[in-house]
């Protein structure tokens, strides 16, 4: 097997494991409070964690063996396994826009990352290095400004997930530089790059756990799938001599590539914007249909045989205690075994007739006018 085959398997077991521990932390998101060390107390979230490692270190061995330029696009098979595997796993259904719009951005990627080739393999130097960390560094903190201020869950996920694409793709980035540079006689000389990489894949992993919340799992993959590559290809084309194959005709083809990516990238946030709208509002008819409920025989609180005064209705007592159940008192009438009890949420005032004195302790002083009629005789009045 040569060094660029294996390199492949590499990179597409790596891929599996990212979209396993993707489709893991999604779930984690959903179903956990919104406290920030809520995750850390599920085990399915160190499962997403393990899967993420297992992805890196397949994706850092991919990159000893391959260019960056042939395992970076490799990377965006992490969306196409996440869908698939998410909709027989976890039984997450995939509309026709969200598998159109990730097949776009795949394309797109593909397309952009396939014309991107490399003259020779040459590692950063010291300064450039240094830089590259900070420019990493402070445009992650301006996409998690940027985020705070945004209202709308689809683009902080949005702009939380280009925040962790930007922290993947450099880390790749340094992960190659020392790989290039690596030497067991003088292992302490990249101590600096182990640590880097440590901390911007670390901060990916949180970025991406935090850019899926409220936001479903395909537009922050697609989102951290299609930044993760491009970053790495900028940074591959300003400071490690790549360049885009076949001149004039090959850039313009790179641009058209990005144009589709960046296609299909929107119609995914479109797409998970419209469902998430969708959702709120069916949570708002069913919490809506809850509510109503306890009221529905009469429509007004009451219970529709005996809060209309029907007729046939048992007589209730007042119930000077307040509202409450109050069971139905039985009469000669009744046969001597006595069913169940008739409750009601509230008890309804019997209305006095003219011989009897007004009652001080009632409420509604309406209810004590000798001259409104039983709440009987008001149901059997004809409708004229």
């Amino acid at each position: 097997m040569t060094s660029l085959a294996l390199s492949v398997l590499l990179a597409l077991a790596s891929a599996v494991c990212y979209a396993a521990g993707a489709i893991l932390q999604e779930h984690v998101a959903a179903t956990t409070p919104r406290l920030a060390s809520a995750p850390l107390r599920r085990g399915s979230w160190w499962t997403a964690v393990t899967l993420n490692g297992a992805g890196a270190i397949l994706h850092v061995a991919a990159l000893a063996y391959g260019p960056l330029s042939v395992v970076q696009p490799l990377g965006a098979l992490t969306i196409v396994f996440a869908l698939p595997m998410a909709a027989v796993f976890v039984r997450r259904r995939v509309g026709a826009a969200g598998w159109r719009g990730a097949l776009l951005a795949t394309v797109g990627l593909a397309g952009l990352l396939s014309l991107t080739g490399s003259s020779r393999a040459q590692s950063l130097a010291e300064r450039d290095g240094f830089w590259l960390i900070v420019i990493t560094v402070s445009a992650i903190a301006v996409l998690i400004g940027a985020a705070r201020l945004m209202r709308s869950p689809g683009i902080r996920s949005v702009l939380l997930a280009a925040a962790a694409g930007t922290a993947f793709g450099v880390s790749s980035v340094v992960t190659k530089n020392v790989a290039l540079e690596w030497t067991w006689d003088a292992w302490e000389d990249n101590l600096p790059g182990l640590v880097a990489i440590g901390l911007l894949a670390s901060g990916g992993v949180l970025l991406s756990q935090a850019s899926y919340r409220g936001a479903g799992l395909a537009s922050p993959l697609a989102t951290a799938t299609v930044v993760n590559p491009v970053v790495a290809t900028a940074v591959g084309l300003a400071a490690l001599g790549e360049h885009f194959r076949h001149g004039a005709p090959g850039t313009l083809l790179a641009l058209v590539a990005a144009l589709v990516a960046s296609t299909g990238l929107v119609m995914l946030t479109v797409h998970n914007a419209e469902a998430e709208t969708e959702a709120e509002a069916a949570a708002k008819g069913a919490e809506a249909t809850v509510i109503e409920a306890p009221g529905a025989p009469g429509h007004d609180g009451h219970d529709a045989a005996g809060g209309a005064g029907g007729v046939g209705g048992s007589e209730i007592p007042q119930g000077r205690g307040g509202p409450g159940p109050h069971e139905v008192p039985v009469g000669p009438d009744v046969p001597a075994e006595p069913g169940p009890s008739l409750r009601l949420s509230r008890p309804i005032p019997r209305q006095p007739t003219g011989d009897e004195e007004p009652d001080p302790h009632l409420s509604d002083p309406r209810l004590s006018d000798p001259r409104l009629p039983e709440c009987g005789e008001a149901v059997l009045q004809p409708n004229a």
